[in-house]
């Protein structure tokens, strides 16, 4: 499928912290759909899905992520990794644009910012699909342990804890996240020029500090930046979110196996529907682009 990100010049806008590179394709006064991406990833897991919804209608954005591409992190706060910052982006983003709401999708990290807007700022979130569902973190609770096998595929939480880790991301940034991808999507046959696609977005300056941060703040291990102090309070009540969503789970994820979604479903208020993706992995927008718009136009439906 031919991406309209091929040939799409970046734009940029100054949000506080960063400098926030992204791709924007529809008209300007089209509704507003912001698509997150996630870690190791980069704004061309959406390729495919802009194709699809680039009806003339939809004005969709996607933004690069701190620490990513050419979004240029500006001062201390801009190099925190934590889930309030990542969440705070992305209302601050569309502040910049002059954007009141708009429907919010993600997946890994894009899919965590997309619920902390969400929960922390409902009127400006029309919409939601996150895959792997409720995805802001219990940071409290980060000390109890997973079952073996699912913190087995979570070996980069623990490498980036250690000086080592955070040598080795500096050093293998492309070859880290090939085997992320590998792991994370054992049924998706990414090819090279997927990744190198990807990997020129980690040679930003502080993609180190992001990623280390985000790991070592999520298991407890960092402080956060005091900017962002009162959010993650707020966040650690794990507040609820009344958009219409519709979360995915995909069904060949090498980490998250799937769930009927019942395990989300009370952090949820408005309407809410659960899809499993069949042989899709972690990078579900990019490995199954149909079933990702679907569920972009299925907020629509939800939220008549």
């Amino acid at each position: 499928m031919t991406s309209p990100l091929d040939d799409v010049q970046l734009q940029h806008v100054v949000t506080g912290p960063l400098d926030v590179s992204y791709a924007e394709i529809g008209p300007e006064g089209g509704d507003p759909l912001i698509l997150l991406h996630g870690w190791p990833y980069d704004i061309h897991s959406y390729g495919p899905v802009a194709a699809l919804l680039a009806d003339g209608k939809r004005r969709i954005i996607i933004p690069y992520l701190r620490g990513h591409g050419p979004t240029v992190s500006l001062d201390g706060a801009g190099r925190s990794g934590q889930q309030a910052a990542i969440g705070a982006d992305v209302v601050e983003f569309m502040d910049a644009l002059g954007i009141d709401r708009a429907v919010l999708a993600g997946f890994d990290w894009g899919g965590r910012a997309a619920c902390v807007a969400a929960a922390l700022w409902p009127e400006r979130c029309a919409g939601l699909v996150s895959v792997t569902g409720y995805l802001i973190q219990n940071i409290a609770a980060s000390v109890k342990p997973l079952p073996p096998t699912i913190e087995a595929g979570l070996w980069y939480f623990f490498y980036f804890a250690t000086d080592r880790g955070r040598a080795g991301l500096d050093a293998n940034r492309r070859d880290v996240a090939k085997v992320v991808w590998t792991r994370n999507s054992p049924e998706w046959h990414f090819t090279d020029a997927d990744l190198d696609l990807a990997a020129a977005a980690f040679e930003n300056p502080a993609y180190v500090d992001v990623v280390i941060h985000s790991y070592r703040h999520r298991l407890g291990l960092a402080p956060g930046h005091e900017k962002y102090d009162d959010l993650e309070r707020r966040l650690a009540g794990a507040p609820t979110i009344g958009a219409p969503t519709v979360t995915l789970d995909g069904g060949a994820d090498g980490n998250f196996p799937a769930t009927d979604g019942s395990g989300y479903a009370p952090h949820f208020t408005g309407p809410y529907r659960h899809h499993i993706v069949a042989g899709a992995g972690h990078n579900l927008p990019q490995e199954k682009p149909q079933a990702f718009a679907d569920a972009i136009i299925e907020t629509g439906q939800l939220a008549k």
